[in-house]
């Protein structure tokens, strides 16, 4: 049977980079693995849209780092910082099954019993959420913002964060 390595923190980025802004977590995440070099024990993941699939990562993991799109209804590329209970965990009406978001993940994930000990959640206010490969300028202007903000968040859990080779 496969085994899956013992990680004890997960970097999770989420969104769909096919709709511009909405992609942001992943980019984000993206520009973390390139920037610095992580401890073993840190995994950095690629959410994209899988929904509820992600609950397979969550299984042994004590701190779930996210970042997402955020609709705050503020000023677009304007960050928040979430943790643990500021979260958002519910279950929420779907008009369809490919909506389940990262409050239902979430959820699930204190139903099956595997919510993380520590949840920190950034994210960031979109500007332009339609068809396209490319994060909106004010967006793409907080990439780098948002790793180094990432990495100072794994640097306060204990982890030595260092800048790639």
């Amino acid at each position: 049977m496969f085994e899956r390595p013992a990680f004890k923190t997960l970097v999770l980025g989420v969104g769909n980079k096919l709709m511009s802004d909405e992609g942001v977590g992943v980019h984000v995440i993206e520009r973390l693995a390139e920037k610095y070099k992580l401890p073993a024990e840190v995994q950095v993941l690629d959410g994209g849209t899988l929904g509820l699939d992600l609950l397979y990562y969550l299984e042994g993991i004590e701190n779930l780092l996210l970042v997402d799109a955020a609709e705050t209804g503020k000023e677009a590329g304007m960050m928040i910082r979430l943790q643990d209970e500021q979260v958002p965990a519910f279950m929420s009406i779907k008009i369809s099954p490919h909506q389940m978001g990262v409050p239902d993940m979430l959820a699930a994930a204190k139903l099956k019993d595997v919510y993380p000990k520590r949840l920190v959640l950034w994210g960031i206010q979109p500007e332009l959420i339609t068809l396209g490969l490319d994060l909106s300028p004010v967006l793409a202007s907080k990439v780098e913002l948002l790793a180094d903000k990432l990495a100072d968040e794994l640097r306060t859990w204990g982890y030595e964060i260092f800048p790639a080779a």
